[in-house]
């Protein structure tokens, strides 16, 4: 009697994962913008100068006692202004800079809000800087540059979700998607998580010293707008979760972590 021989199947192949430094469409288009905008420096000084005057941010177009006295832009530019500065940069140390913090962060935030979202959230928490610039530098007459205050809105928004177990900021994380899309916490779990009040101990302390020193970044001298990094960082913080489009699967289901062992970080 013969017997029929079936050769076994080939298993499935497991689906890729995709690595956590692989940047997401979304940030990738946000980072290609920015670099397309700094090609403005090629252009002869007195249109440079007119770029920043019409989309920085100046909080002196906002003040109420000027008499006859005009700034490029007219009135549209103290409503776009709010976000445009956030895409002007002074050097190219200052987009590095901000793009170095944008990679962690602001790639998580992508993947877990998508585009419009992330798009919408980086517009939001950049009128949030300017409004805490205004508000502080009610007088000032030097244009704010950068998109500063939105990437430390992104940093406030992702540590809602980056210490719970298995996202991108502990050992146990899995591929970049599924440790965007973990549950997250709620804000008043969060103020209770010392992971969390480390990393906003140290955050606010490096930009009140940068404040106090009035540390400059780049060749030109620039001072760091801090208040405007607050301002984003708070939005951010707060408002992460009118953008998150993650649900909870259960009513406290980010709350209830399990300790990571020795991959807490």
């Amino acid at each position: 009697m013969e017997s029929q021989f079936e050769p076994p199947q080939d298993a499935p192949p497991d689906r890729p994962h995709e690595p956590i430094l692989t940047l997401p469409a979304a940030l990738t288009a946000y980072i290609a913008l920015i670099a397309v905008i700094h090609l403005r420096v090629l252009l002869p000084p007195e249109w440079d100068n007119w770029t920043i005057d019409v989309f920085g941010f100046i909080p002196k177009r906002y003040d109420s006692t000027l008499l006859n006295i005009t700034f490029p832009g007219g009135e549209g530019a103290k409503v776009w202004s709010f976000v445009t500065y956030s895409l002007l940069h002074a050097n190219l140390t200052h987009i590095v800079f901000n793009v170095l913090w944008l990679l962690p962060f602001g790639s998580a935030l992508a993947r877990r809000f998508g585009a419009l979202r992330f798009y919408l959230f980086m517009a939001v928490t950049a009128a949030a800087g300017a409004l805490a610039h205004l508000l502080t530098h009610e007088h000032a007459i030097a244009p704010m540059i950068g998109a500063s205050a939105s990437v430390s809105g992104t940093m406030a928004a992702a540590i809602r979700f980056a210490f719970v177990k298995g996202s991108f900021l502990s050992f146990s994380r899995g591929d970049a998607e599924a440790a965007a899309k973990v549950p997250a916490l709620s804000l008043s779990r969060a103020l209770r998580d010392g992971r969390v009040l480390a990393f906003l101990a140290i955050w606010f302390g490096v930009n009140i010293i940068f404040g106090i020193g009035s540390i400059a970044i780049g060749a030109d001298g620039a001072s760091v707008a801090w208040q405007a990094h607050i301002g984003g960082f708070l939005a951010g913080l707060v408002l992460f979760s009118l953008f998150d489009p993650v649900p909870r699967e259960r009513p406290h289901a980010a709350d209830a972590l399990s300790p990571d062992g020795p991959d807490r970080v």
